[in-house]
């Protein structure tokens, strides 16, 4: 697994192969498996990320009560002409709510990198299909450029908000899904890592801090941010503008955050949003209801 983002575009330059080549090959390598089969088992996540959407509930609830519904509501009102965002952000923003919910109500996703982050990604690549008309094998080949770029966070960082906060989860898939898209939008390597630091750098500092512990609120609201996020950072990489702090650097400098953070916003459930009156009201109702 590669640990710079830099080594990738180097390597795209002197290969002459696209990024997400490059990451499928090092996958190949180091998992000792083909390149036919692991892109079969790419294909298949980008498949259970679509039936993921297409199987949402609109009536189901978690068993907390606290999430769902809510992909519903983006839906209609979207359909009603409501969003001031347009017609394809309120897709975007239906997706990733749909899927972070149901990772809520206990059905199946795929941990993009993670399961509190699930709703980033998937958000982000389907509605784009859904808009553009790119081809599976396309969309196969931008979850590589977002793995690659997942797998260099993991190798300088952390992906865990449990280790560096919700920037660690939120800021990674948002990350990762902005540089997928610039993959389809034709861009290199170069233009990739940008928008992954572009993406990262908005969310520098994002406190991991669950009501209750649950891995419902903030979080599902915060896919959305981070879908919404990832779109804007692959707009201004294609527009030409640079982030003056380089990519792996981007990614250290969260590190960093994560490292100086009080273990009170680091999914503990005890500071943040979780500490405030209501969030520790929450806690304490759903405490008693369990004993």
């Amino acid at each position: 697994m590669y640990k710079s983002l830099e080594e990738l575009c180097k390597h795209e330059t002197e290969q002459g192969k696209p990024f997400w080549k490059i990451v499928q090959e090092d996958d190949c390598r180091e998992r000792g498996i083909s390149a036919d089969k692991a892109y079969e088992q790419m294909r298949e996540m980008y498949r259970a990320m679509k039936a993921a959407d297409e199987n949402y509930d609109a009536k189901l609830k978690s068993a907390s009560g606290l999430v769902g519904t809510e992909g519903e509501k983006m839906k209609n009102a979207r359909e009603a002409g409501n969003l001031l965002c347009g017609d394809f952000i309120g897709i975007v923003m239906e997706k990733a709510l749909k899927t972070s919910e149901s990772n809520a109500c206990m059905k199946r996703i795929v941990a993009a990198p993670t399961a509190g982050s699930c709703g980033v990604v998937p958000a982000v690549f389907l509605s784009l299909q859904e808009e553009k008309g790119y081809s599976e094998e396309q969309m196969v080949e931008a979850l590589y450029v977002a793995a690659g770029i997942g797998g260099v966070i993991a190798n300088r960082a952390f992906l865990a908000g449990a280790a560096g906060g919700c920037q660690a989860e939120i800021g990674s898939a948002s990350a990762m899904a902005a540089g997928g898209v610039v993959h389809l939008l034709g861009g290199n390597a170069a233009q990739i890592a940008n928008a992954a630091a572009l993406a990262l750098k908005n969310l520098l500092g994002l406190a991991c801090d669950p009501v209750a512990g649950l891995v419902e609120v903030p979080c599902v609201k915060r896919n959305v941010m981070g879908a919404v996020n990832a779109l804007t950072s692959a707009d201004l990489t294609m527009a030409g503008i640079i982030s003056k702090i380089p990519p792996d650097e981007v990614i250290d400098a969260m590190r960093s955050i994560g490292r100086s953070m009080s273990e009170d916003i680091r999914e503990t459930g005890k500071g943040g949003l979780a500490g405030t009156p209501t969030g520790v009201e929450i806690r304490e109702r759903m405490s008693h209801s369990l004993s």
